[in-house]
């Protein structure tokens, strides 16, 4: 049996569902619309029939959790990306009912994140907002999805940029590579032949290359799809792949253990380990009568200069951003036809704040 009492002018009703006392207010100030609503919930406790949520008292802090278990049981994304991308929509939108959460308060989130400068003095690209209101959708959906919104509000994307235009051309890249050392420069034309990243190759191990198959994959969930991917070397990529090996195993005899990397440090005390940007370390000065794109200058004229090992490094860090394919020359199991992965711009690099300016306080 229900229970009818009064706070000021408003009538609350107090009920028990599965054995517990159940405080709510009815929003009526008459009595008989507040005995209506007592039975509406004793109706719905005998039938056994969950109780609704107070749609009002739900904060957006609820739903953010919601949505991290979500993908931290699922695998469905990167925990840390995730993390990463709502640090900025927590320090907006954190404290707010979920349900005042609207299209106009959206806009306000936008104006706020576009007057945040990035760590590069600048405001981030649409394409970042982008994704972190992708990521507001997918916790609103999921929200929906769990009874605990009675509708999805609408959000509208922003325009994306233009893609990036231009490739590094073949006599650019062929003019980079020549300055690498050697083991770079395998290194490097697995990327430029298969468009793969550099985060994928320089963490490659000599037990994912098959030399008398004449193949290299990558294992399952090391991938950006978490798939994983084979694919046939070219006689070209055969004969360097062969030549590192020789490299690595003189290496071994030398430091008198296995080095398991395919493109481990050559020197230091870090030797053997993973980490191709510091192979070639102590090696001597090349310079080349111009640079490869003819754009690099000095106080003394156009030259392109590679004063020691660092500057080798220097340029296979932003050469192995910039180099995109012509044409695909590797071939995967899965088709006959030659096939290739489209290789990344570039990874973004995103300044993490805890504060927006303009914040306004939580409704």
């Amino acid at each position: 049996m229900g229970q009818l009492y009064q706070r000021g002018r408003i009538y609350w009703v107090k009920y028990y569902f599965d054995g517990r006392p159940v405080r709510e207010s009815t929003g009526c100030e008459r009595e008989t619309d507040a005995r209506r609503f007592m039975r509406t919930r004793e109706g719905a406790v005998a039938a056994g029939a969950p109780i609704p949520p107070r749609l009002d008292r739900i904060l957006y802090d609820e739903l953010a959790a919601d949505l991290v278990a979500f993908y931290e049981t699922t695998g469905k994304r990167r925990l840390e990306e995730v993390e990463d991308r709502l640090v900025y929509l927590t320090a907006f939108f954190r404290g707010r009912r979920a349900v005042s959460i609207g299209p106009a308060l959206v806009t306000a989130y936008v104006v706020a994140r576009k007057a945040q400068p990035t760590q590069f003095k600048t405001p981030p690209a649409n394409r970042t907002i982008n994704l972190e209101l992708g990521l507001l959708k997918r916790m609103f959906r999921l929200a929906y999805k769990h009874g605990k919104l009675l509708r999805v509000p609408p959000i509208e994307m922003l325009q994306d940029a233009a893609p990036r235009e231009g490739f590094f051309e073949e006599h650019q890249y062929q003019a980079v590579r020549r300055l690498l050392p050697e083991d770079l420069q395998a290194a490097i034309a697995i990327m430029h032949t298969y468009g793969w990243r550099k985060s994928e190759v320089v963490t490659l191990e000599r037990r994912q290359l098959d030399l008398k198959a004449g193949t290299i994959r990558l294992e399952p969930g090391t991938t950006k799809n978490r798939e994983g991917r084979l694919v046939y070397l070219t006689p070209q990529l055969l004969a360097q792949l062969a030549a590192q090996v020789e490299r690595i195993r003189g290496l071994e005899r030398k430091l008198g253990r296995i080095a398991p990397a395919l493109f481990p440090r050559m020197t230091g005390r870090r030797a053997g380990s993973h980490g191709a940007g510091s192979a070639g370390a102590g090696r001597p000065r090349a310079r080349t009568p111009a640079c490869p794109g003819g754009s690099c200058t000095t106080s003394a004229g156009p030259r392109c200069v590679t004063s020691n090992a660092a500057a080798s490094r220097a340029r296979w860090r932003s050469s192995s951003r910039a180099i995109r394919p012509r044409a695909c020359t590797g071939a995967t199991r899965s088709s006959a036809t030659p096939t290739c992965a489209r290789p990344r711009a570039g990874s973004r690099v995103t300044h993490r704040t805890g504060t927006f300016p303009g914040t306004v306080a939580p409704a």
